[in-house]
C-alpha cells in the first residue's frame, strides 16, 4: 500500500513537468520528393538508386529518420548554425550524406513558370513558417550547396493548411530557370526550439529553342511580258499592227542568255511580198533577155 501511495505521490509530481515539455514536430517534404524522404530511414522510396547507394555509403552510417532532420535553438540564424556545403543535411553528421555533390538524386519534373504544389508531411504536426528558396539559374549540381546559390526567397508561409497529414502549400517557379536546380525549405516552428531543413531535386525543361530569324528570299528581277515567254505565231498575229520588236534576251535551263525575235504578220507579208516581186521581175527579165536573144539571132542570120 506504501509503495502505491508514493508511487502514485511521484507521477502526480511530474505530470506538470511532462505536460511542460515541448511537443517536437516532425516532418519533411514528398512533393516534391526530398533526399530524406527519398534515402533516409522511415522515407526511403529510392533507396536503391545510385545516388542514394553514394549518399549513404558518405554517411558512413545508417542515415537518422527521414522527418528528423532538425536543428534546435537556431531562431533564424540559420547561416549560424547550418555550414555552406551543409545545407541538404543541416549540419547534421547523421545526414551528412545527403549533401554528396551530384546530378541524379531523385528528382521532380517541373516547368519554368508554373505553380509548384508542395506536400510537406508532419508525421508530428506544429504551428511555424516555410521559407522556400530556389537555386539561381547557373546552379551546378555537382558541387555542394552553399547559401549563395540560393536566389531570393520565392515565399514565406505561415500556418499552412494541414489536409491528409501533410502541410499544403504552393509556388511560382521563376521563368528563367532551366536544368536541374534544388528546392530548399526551412521549417521554423512556432511552437517548438526546432529548425527543419531539405533539399528537393527539381529537373526543369530544357530551354525552348531559340526562333531563328525568318530568311527572306532572294527578290528576282520583274520578269517582262517580252521575256516572260517566247512569243508563239497567235501572239504575234493579234499584234500585227504594232511594229516589229528589238530582240529581247532571256535564259534558257542552262542559264545562257539567248535571244527571241518577235516578227509581226507585217512584217511577213512584205516579206513575202518581196520575194514574190522579185521572182516576176527575175522571170520577166529572162524572157526579155530570150526574146532580144532570138531577134538578134534571126538578124544575123538574114545578113
Amino acid at each position: 500500500m506504501i509503495r502505491r501511495l508514493a508511487a502514485a505521490a511521484a507521477v502526480a509530481a511530474l505530470a506538470p513537468l511532462i505536460t511542460a515539455l515541448p511537443a517536437f514536430a516532425h516532418g519533411a517534404p514528398t512533393t516534391p520528393i526530398s533526399r530524406s524522404a527519398a534515402c533516409a530511414a522511415g522515407g526511403g522510396t529510392a533507396t536503391g538508386t545510385a545516388a542514394c547507394k553514394a549518399a549513404l555509403k558518405a554517411n558512413g552510417g545508417p542515415f537518422g529518420t527521414f522527418d528528423n532532420l532538425r536543428v534546435p535553438n537556431v531562431n533564424g540564424d540559420d547561416r549560424k548554425f547550418v555550414p555552406d556545403g551543409e545545407l541538404c543535411s543541416g549540419g547534421l553528421t547523421n545526414f551528412k550524406g545527403l549533401d554528396v555533390a551530384r546530378d541524379d538524386f531523385p528528382s521532380t519534373a517541373v516547368s519554368a513558370g508554373e505553380t509548384l504544389k508542395i506536400k510537406y508531411r508532419a508525421t508530428l504536426p506544429h504551428a511555424g513558417s516555410f521559407r522556400i528558396y530556389l537555386t539561381k539559374q547557373g546552379f551546378d549540381p555537382t558541387r555542394q550547396l552553399s547559401w549563395d546559390d540560393l536566389g531570393g526567397k520565392l515565399a514565406e508561409i505561415k500556418d499552412p493548411p494541414l489536409r491528409g497529414g501533410a502541410y499544403q502549400m504552393s509556388v511560382k517557379l521563376p521563368s528563367d530557370r532551366t536544368g536541374r536546380q534544388i528546392l530548399y525549405i526551412v521549417w521554423q516552428t512556432s511552437s517548438t526550439v526546432d529548425t527543419y531543413y531539405s533539399c528537393s531535386d527539381l529537373a526543369f525543361d530544357a530551354a525552348p529553342a531559340a526562333k531563328k530569324p525568318a530568311v527572306k528570299a532572294a527578290v528576282k528581277p520583274a520578269v517582262t511580258a517580252a521575256t516572260s515567254k517566247k512569243p508563239d505565231i497567235a501572239e504575234t498575229t493579234e499584234k500585227s499592227a504594232e511594229p516589229v520588236a528589238a530582240p529581247a534576251e532571256t535564259s534558257d535551263a542552262t542559264g545562257q542568255t539567248r535571244a527571241i525575235a518577235t516578227v509581226s504578220e507585217d512584217t511577213q507579208a512584205t516579206l513575202g511580198h518581196q520575194i514574190l516581186m522579185g521572182a516576176v521581175l527575175l522571170g520577166g527579165g529572162a524572157l526579155l533577155w530570150a526574146v532580144v536573144g532570138t531577134f538578134l539571132r534571126k538578124r544575123r542570120e538574114n545578113l
